[in-house]
Protein backbone atom coordinates (compact mmCIF):
# COMPACT_ATOMS: atom_id res chain seq x y z
CA UNK A 1 0.00 0.00 0.00
CA UNK A 2 2.83 2.41 0.85
CA UNK A 3 4.16 2.17 -2.69
CA UNK A 4 0.80 1.87 -4.50
CA UNK A 5 -0.67 4.92 -2.76
CA UNK A 6 2.52 7.01 -3.10
CA UNK A 7 2.52 7.78 0.66
CA UNK A 8 5.95 9.40 0.41
CA UNK A 9 4.56 12.09 -1.86
CA UNK A 10 1.59 12.60 0.47
CA UNK A 11 3.96 13.54 3.31
CA UNK A 12 6.00 15.77 1.00
CA UNK A 13 2.88 17.63 -0.24
CA UNK A 14 1.44 17.97 3.28
CA UNK A 15 4.72 19.33 4.63
CA UNK A 16 5.02 21.86 1.78
CA UNK A 17 1.43 23.12 2.24
CA UNK A 18 1.80 23.35 6.01
CA UNK A 19 5.02 25.35 5.93
CA UNK A 20 4.03 27.57 3.00
CA UNK A 21 0.61 28.51 4.44
CA UNK A 22 2.16 29.31 7.81
CA UNK A 23 4.71 31.60 6.15
CA UNK A 24 1.95 33.38 4.19
CA UNK A 25 -0.27 34.04 7.23
CA UNK A 26 -0.58 37.66 8.32
CA UNK A 27 -1.11 36.82 11.99
CA UNK A 28 1.79 37.08 14.43
CA UNK A 29 2.63 33.37 14.60
CA UNK A 30 5.39 34.06 17.12
CA UNK A 31 2.70 34.44 19.81
CA UNK A 32 1.19 31.02 19.11
CA UNK A 33 1.76 28.08 21.46
CA UNK A 34 3.46 24.92 20.23
CA UNK A 35 0.23 22.93 20.45
CA UNK A 36 -1.46 25.44 18.14
CA UNK A 37 1.07 24.64 15.42
CA UNK A 38 0.43 20.97 16.06
CA UNK A 39 -3.33 21.40 15.62
CA UNK A 40 -2.80 23.51 12.50
CA UNK A 41 -0.54 20.87 10.92
CA UNK A 42 -2.95 18.10 12.00
CA UNK A 43 -5.83 19.80 10.15
CA UNK A 44 -3.85 20.06 6.90
CA UNK A 45 -2.40 16.54 7.12
CA UNK A 46 -5.79 15.01 7.95
CA UNK A 47 -7.63 16.88 5.16
CA UNK A 48 -4.97 15.91 2.61
CA UNK A 49 -4.98 12.29 3.82
CA UNK A 50 -8.71 11.97 3.18
CA UNK A 51 -8.34 13.39 -0.35
CA UNK A 52 -5.22 11.34 -1.01
CA UNK A 53 -6.76 8.01 -0.01
CA UNK A 54 -9.95 8.65 -2.01
CA UNK A 55 -7.99 9.56 -5.14
CA UNK A 56 -5.64 6.65 -4.52
CA UNK A 57 -8.48 4.18 -4.25
CA UNK A 58 -10.00 5.24 -7.57
CA UNK A 59 -6.71 5.63 -9.47
CA UNK A 60 -5.00 2.45 -8.25
CA UNK A 61 -7.99 0.12 -8.64
CA UNK A 62 -9.85 -0.74 -11.82
CA UNK A 63 -13.64 -0.80 -12.01
CA UNK A 64 -15.50 -2.49 -14.83
CA UNK A 65 -18.81 -0.72 -14.31
CA UNK A 66 -17.75 2.81 -15.36
CA UNK A 67 -15.24 4.50 -17.62
CA UNK A 68 -12.09 6.33 -16.57
CA UNK A 69 -13.55 9.82 -16.93
CA UNK A 70 -16.50 8.89 -14.70
CA UNK A 71 -14.12 7.33 -12.20
CA UNK A 72 -11.93 10.44 -12.05
CA UNK A 73 -14.93 12.77 -11.72
CA UNK A 74 -16.40 10.67 -8.90
CA UNK A 75 -13.02 10.64 -7.16
CA UNK A 76 -12.82 14.44 -7.20
CA UNK A 77 -16.44 14.87 -6.10
CA UNK A 78 -16.15 12.47 -3.15
CA UNK A 79 -12.88 14.03 -1.98
CA UNK A 80 -14.46 17.52 -2.11
CA UNK A 81 -17.42 16.38 0.00
CA UNK A 82 -15.18 14.51 2.44
CA UNK A 83 -12.85 17.51 2.86
CA UNK A 84 -15.83 19.87 3.30
CA UNK A 85 -17.31 17.63 6.00
CA UNK A 86 -13.96 17.20 7.76
CA UNK A 87 -13.35 20.96 7.85
CA UNK A 88 -16.78 21.42 9.49
CA UNK A 89 -15.85 18.85 12.14
CA UNK A 90 -12.58 20.68 12.83
CA UNK A 91 -14.40 24.02 13.09
CA UNK A 92 -16.91 22.58 15.51
CA UNK A 93 -14.76 20.55 17.87
CA UNK A 94 -11.21 21.92 17.79
CA UNK A 95 -10.43 24.75 20.25
CA UNK A 96 -10.02 28.32 19.01
CA UNK A 97 -6.48 29.68 18.86
CA UNK A 98 -4.38 32.39 17.22
CA UNK A 99 -3.82 30.38 14.03
CA UNK A 100 -7.52 29.75 13.36
CA UNK A 101 -8.98 32.94 14.84
CA UNK A 102 -9.99 34.23 11.38
CA UNK A 103 -11.44 30.96 10.09
CA UNK A 104 -14.62 31.50 8.05
CA UNK A 105 -17.68 30.16 9.91
CA UNK A 106 -20.54 28.11 8.42
CA UNK A 107 -23.35 30.60 8.96
CA UNK A 108 -24.27 31.88 5.49
CA UNK A 109 -24.37 30.60 1.94
CA UNK A 110 -21.32 32.73 1.13
CA UNK A 111 -19.46 31.05 3.98
CA UNK A 112 -20.37 27.62 2.65
CA UNK A 113 -19.25 28.66 -0.84
CA UNK A 114 -15.83 29.69 0.53
CA UNK A 115 -15.37 26.34 2.28
CA UNK A 116 -16.56 24.44 -0.78
CA UNK A 117 -14.11 26.34 -3.01
CA UNK A 118 -11.26 25.59 -0.58
CA UNK A 119 -12.21 21.91 -0.53
CA UNK A 120 -12.30 21.89 -4.34
CA UNK A 121 -8.80 23.34 -4.74
CA UNK A 122 -7.39 21.04 -2.04
CA UNK A 123 -8.93 18.04 -3.78
CA UNK A 124 -7.65 19.21 -7.16
CA UNK A 125 -4.10 19.67 -5.85
CA UNK A 126 -4.13 16.17 -4.35
CA UNK A 127 -5.51 14.70 -7.57
CA UNK A 128 -2.89 16.34 -9.81
CA UNK A 129 0.03 15.34 -7.56
CA UNK A 130 -1.23 11.78 -7.00
CA UNK A 131 -2.03 11.26 -10.69
CA UNK A 132 1.41 12.53 -11.73
CA UNK A 133 3.34 10.37 -9.25
CA UNK A 134 1.15 7.34 -9.92
CA UNK A 135 1.53 7.70 -13.70
CA UNK A 136 5.30 8.15 -13.39
CA UNK A 137 5.59 5.09 -11.13
CA UNK A 138 3.48 3.02 -13.53
CA UNK A 139 5.65 4.19 -16.43
CA UNK A 140 8.84 3.19 -14.62
CA UNK A 141 7.38 -0.24 -13.76
CA UNK A 142 6.33 -0.70 -17.38
CA UNK A 143 9.80 0.24 -18.61
CA UNK A 144 11.38 -2.23 -16.17
CA UNK A 145 9.02 -5.00 -17.26
CA UNK A 146 9.71 -4.22 -20.91
CA UNK A 147 13.46 -4.34 -20.29
CA UNK A 148 13.15 -7.71 -18.55
CA UNK A 149 10.99 -9.06 -21.38
CA UNK A 150 13.36 -7.60 -23.97
CA UNK A 151 16.36 -9.27 -22.31
CA UNK A 152 14.50 -12.59 -22.20
CA UNK A 153 13.53 -12.14 -25.84
CA UNK A 154 17.11 -11.33 -26.85
CA UNK A 155 18.44 -14.37 -25.01
CA UNK A 156 15.90 -16.63 -26.73
CA UNK A 157 16.56 -15.02 -30.12
CA UNK A 158 20.34 -15.30 -29.77
CA UNK A 159 20.11 -18.96 -28.82
CA UNK A 160 17.84 -19.49 -31.81
CA UNK A 161 20.29 -17.71 -34.12
CA UNK A 162 23.21 -19.71 -32.77
CA UNK A 163 21.38 -22.93 -33.55
CA UNK A 164 20.83 -22.06 -37.22
CA UNK A 165 24.24 -23.17 -38.52
CA UNK A 166 23.71 -25.44 -41.50
CA UNK A 167 24.23 -29.15 -40.72
CA UNK A 168 25.65 -29.89 -44.18
CA UNK A 169 29.17 -29.23 -42.83
CA UNK A 170 28.79 -32.28 -40.58
CA UNK A 171 27.56 -34.49 -43.41
CA UNK A 172 30.29 -33.37 -45.79
CA UNK A 173 32.94 -33.96 -43.13
CA UNK A 174 31.68 -37.45 -42.37
CA UNK A 175 31.57 -38.23 -46.08
CA UNK A 176 35.17 -37.13 -46.43
CA UNK A 177 36.14 -39.18 -43.40
CA UNK A 178 34.87 -42.35 -45.08
CA UNK A 179 37.25 -41.89 -47.98
CA UNK A 180 40.36 -41.55 -45.83
CA UNK A 181 42.42 -44.60 -45.07
CA UNK A 182 43.01 -45.73 -41.49
CA UNK A 183 46.42 -44.13 -41.11
CA UNK A 184 47.90 -40.99 -39.50
CA UNK A 185 45.97 -38.59 -41.72
CA UNK A 186 42.79 -40.26 -40.53
CA UNK A 187 43.78 -39.72 -36.92
CA UNK A 188 44.65 -36.09 -37.58
CA UNK A 189 41.35 -35.56 -39.30
CA UNK A 190 39.39 -37.03 -36.41
CA UNK A 191 41.35 -34.93 -33.90
CA UNK A 192 40.54 -31.74 -35.80
CA UNK A 193 36.92 -32.76 -36.22
CA UNK A 194 36.65 -33.38 -32.47
CA UNK A 195 38.24 -29.98 -31.84
CA UNK A 196 35.65 -28.30 -34.06
CA UNK A 197 32.69 -29.86 -32.33
CA UNK A 198 34.16 -29.37 -28.90
CA UNK A 199 34.30 -25.66 -29.65
CA UNK A 200 30.74 -25.63 -30.98
CA UNK A 201 29.43 -27.41 -27.89
CA UNK A 202 31.39 -25.23 -25.46
CA UNK A 203 30.42 -21.92 -27.00
CA UNK A 204 26.90 -22.66 -28.20
CA UNK A 205 25.41 -20.81 -25.21
CA UNK A 206 28.01 -18.00 -25.14
CA UNK A 207 27.24 -14.73 -26.87
CA UNK A 208 30.85 -13.60 -27.31
CA UNK A 209 34.19 -15.36 -27.57
CA UNK A 210 37.81 -14.09 -27.73
CA UNK A 211 39.14 -13.74 -31.24
CA UNK A 212 42.08 -15.95 -30.21
CA UNK A 213 39.74 -18.89 -29.54
CA UNK A 214 37.78 -18.27 -32.73
CA UNK A 215 41.00 -18.31 -34.80
CA UNK A 216 42.12 -21.57 -33.17
CA UNK A 217 38.72 -23.07 -33.98
CA UNK A 218 38.89 -21.84 -37.59
CA UNK A 219 42.27 -23.50 -38.09
CA UNK A 220 40.76 -26.85 -37.09
CA UNK A 221 37.77 -26.17 -39.30
CA UNK A 222 40.03 -25.30 -42.27
CA UNK A 223 42.06 -28.47 -41.76
CA UNK A 224 38.87 -30.41 -42.38
CA UNK A 225 37.84 -28.28 -45.34
CA UNK A 226 41.30 -28.62 -46.93
CA UNK A 227 40.93 -32.38 -46.86
CA UNK A 228 37.86 -31.88 -48.99
CA UNK A 229 39.06 -29.13 -51.35
CA UNK A 230 42.85 -29.56 -51.11
CA UNK A 231 44.68 -26.72 -52.92
CA UNK A 232 41.44 -25.32 -54.31
CA UNK A 233 40.85 -23.51 -51.03
CA UNK A 234 43.54 -21.06 -49.92
CA UNK A 235 43.10 -19.19 -46.61
CA UNK A 236 45.58 -16.66 -45.26
CA UNK A 237 45.19 -15.49 -41.64
CA UNK A 238 47.01 -12.32 -40.56
CA UNK A 239 45.74 -11.08 -37.21
CA UNK A 240 47.53 -8.53 -35.03
CA UNK A 241 48.52 -9.81 -31.59
CA UNK A 242 46.84 -6.90 -29.79
CA UNK A 243 43.47 -7.84 -31.27
CA UNK A 244 43.42 -11.46 -30.09
CA UNK A 245 41.81 -10.58 -26.75
CA UNK A 246 38.92 -8.70 -28.36
CA UNK A 247 35.58 -10.44 -28.76
CA UNK A 248 33.31 -11.54 -31.60
CA UNK A 249 30.13 -13.66 -31.68
CA UNK A 250 31.24 -17.32 -31.75
CA UNK A 251 31.15 -19.16 -35.09
CA UNK A 252 31.01 -15.88 -37.06
CA UNK A 253 34.17 -16.76 -39.01
CA UNK A 254 32.87 -20.25 -39.72
CA UNK A 255 29.67 -18.80 -41.12
CA UNK A 256 31.58 -16.40 -43.40
CA UNK A 257 33.91 -19.08 -44.74
CA UNK A 258 31.00 -21.46 -45.22
CA UNK A 259 29.13 -18.68 -47.02
CA UNK A 260 32.10 -18.07 -49.35
CA UNK A 261 32.41 -21.78 -50.16
CA UNK A 262 28.68 -22.12 -50.74
CA UNK A 263 28.39 -19.25 -53.24
CA UNK A 264 31.68 -19.45 -55.17
CA UNK A 265 33.23 -21.87 -57.65
CA UNK A 266 36.15 -23.84 -56.21
CA UNK A 267 38.57 -25.76 -58.39
CA UNK A 268 42.29 -26.05 -59.08
CA UNK A 269 41.82 -23.78 -62.10
CA UNK A 270 39.77 -21.30 -60.06
CA UNK A 271 40.88 -21.56 -56.44
CA UNK A 272 38.97 -19.70 -53.73
CA UNK A 273 41.31 -17.33 -51.93
CA UNK A 274 40.18 -16.10 -48.52
CA UNK A 275 42.10 -13.62 -46.37
CA UNK A 276 41.37 -12.95 -42.69
CA UNK A 277 42.96 -9.76 -41.35
CA UNK A 278 42.42 -7.09 -38.70
CA UNK A 279 42.69 -3.31 -38.79
CA UNK A 280 42.97 -0.59 -36.15
CA UNK A 281 39.26 0.23 -36.13
CA UNK A 282 39.45 -2.43 -34.59
CA UNK A 283 37.70 -4.82 -36.95
CA UNK A 284 38.11 -8.23 -38.51
CA UNK A 285 38.04 -8.29 -42.32
CA UNK A 286 37.19 -11.47 -44.21
CA UNK A 287 37.73 -11.12 -47.97
CA UNK A 288 37.53 -13.57 -50.86
CA UNK A 289 37.74 -13.42 -54.65
CA UNK A 290 34.23 -13.36 -56.10
CA UNK A 291 33.55 -16.13 -58.62
CA UNK A 292 29.87 -17.01 -58.23
CA UNK A 293 28.53 -20.42 -59.09
CA UNK A 294 26.25 -20.72 -62.08
CA UNK A 295 23.91 -22.91 -60.05
CA UNK A 296 23.68 -21.91 -56.40
CA UNK A 297 23.41 -24.51 -53.66
CA UNK A 298 20.16 -24.67 -51.76
CA UNK A 299 20.35 -23.11 -48.33
CA UNK A 300 18.35 -21.44 -45.60
CA UNK A 301 19.95 -18.02 -46.22
CA UNK A 302 20.82 -17.61 -42.55
CA UNK A 303 24.60 -17.10 -42.84
CA UNK A 304 25.09 -13.35 -43.16
CA UNK A 305 21.66 -12.63 -41.70
CA UNK A 306 22.65 -14.60 -38.61
CA UNK A 307 25.78 -12.49 -38.09
CA UNK A 308 23.99 -9.18 -38.81
CA UNK A 309 21.28 -9.97 -36.24
CA UNK A 310 23.75 -11.10 -33.60
CA UNK A 311 25.83 -7.92 -33.89
CA UNK A 312 22.69 -5.81 -33.75
CA UNK A 313 21.37 -7.55 -30.65
CA UNK A 314 24.66 -7.94 -28.77
CA UNK A 315 26.48 -4.67 -29.36
CA UNK A 316 24.17 -2.49 -31.48
CA UNK A 317 26.89 -2.61 -34.16
CA UNK A 318 26.62 -2.99 -37.91
CA UNK A 319 28.80 -5.18 -40.09
CA UNK A 320 29.98 -3.84 -43.44
CA UNK A 321 29.57 -5.88 -46.63
CA UNK A 322 31.35 -4.92 -49.86
CA UNK A 323 31.07 -6.63 -53.23
CA UNK A 324 33.20 -4.75 -55.74
CA UNK A 325 35.79 -5.37 -58.46
CA UNK A 326 35.71 -9.13 -58.13
CA UNK A 327 36.18 -8.99 -54.36
CA UNK A 328 33.66 -9.81 -51.64
CA UNK A 329 34.49 -8.69 -48.12
CA UNK A 330 32.76 -8.58 -44.76
CA UNK A 331 34.03 -6.37 -41.93
CA UNK A 332 33.14 -7.44 -38.38
CA UNK A 333 33.65 -4.92 -35.54
CA UNK A 334 35.74 -6.32 -32.71
CA UNK A 335 34.07 -5.84 -29.33
CA UNK A 336 35.76 -4.87 -26.07
CA UNK A 337 35.45 -7.53 -23.38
Amino acid sequence: MFKSYQIKWYFILSGILTVSTLLLRQENTSEAEWWEFFIYAFQIFASLLVCWLIHGYFLVNKFSWFKNYSKYSLSILLSILATFALSFVFFTFLPQNILNAKVVPYNTFSDLKVHFTGAFFLSLICYVVFYSTHANSALQDTKLENEILEQAHLRAQLLSLQQQISPHFLFNSLSTLKTIATDQPTKNYIVQLASVYRYVLNFNEHYLTPLKDEIAFIKSYLYIMNERFEDSLQVNITVQEKHLKLMIPPLSLQLLIENAIKHNMISLEHPLNISITTDDAPALIVENNFQPKKILEEGTGTGLKNIIERYKLLANEQIHILNDAGKFSVTLPLIEK
